[in-house]
């Protein structure tokens, strides 16, 4: 795929995102994809996940533990079979009721048509102080 069709499949799947449609976020990935987001042992969701079967338990973790009061991607930059989204969010987490907001950026590398891994960098320290106290999810 060219670099602006890769980057039409990461804005589809963050309008999915937004509208609450996690099948069509994993609609965009491959079967082995490979889900790194950070904060491993600090935020339930955080660590690397394996397939979509772990992505689809990811973002049920997402939704059971916090609420986003925004989540805006604002750039898109490809090369090659990588595109780079950043943006910033914002939101609560649900059993601290703790708020956080954090810049982010978010590396998408394609094989063929579809994502095949997924790297997020975020503030951290931001979302896992909003889940200090928190129980586990």
């Amino acid at each position: 795929m060219s670099e602006q069709q890769n980057i039409q499949t990461v804005q589809a799947a963050y309008a999915a995102f937004k509208r609450g449609d996690i099948q069509g976020v994993l609609n965009t990935l491959t079967d082995e994809i490979e889900w790194h987001t950070p904060g491993e042992g600090l935020i339930p969701q955080g660590g690397v996940h394996h397939g979509k079967d772990a992505v689809a338990r990811f973002f049920q973790t997402v939704g059971q533990t916090m609420d986003f009061a925004s989540f805006d991607p604002q750039t898109f930059v490809a090369q090659g079979d990588n595109v780079v989204a950043t943006g910033r969010y914002d939101g609560t987490v649900k059993t601290t009721n703790r708020h956080f907001e954090a810049e982010w950026a978010m590396v998408f590398t394609f094989k063929g048509s579809k994502v095949v891994r997924f790297q997020e960098y975020t503030d951290t320290a931001a979302i896992a102080t909003a889940y200090a106290g928190a129980k586990a999810a």
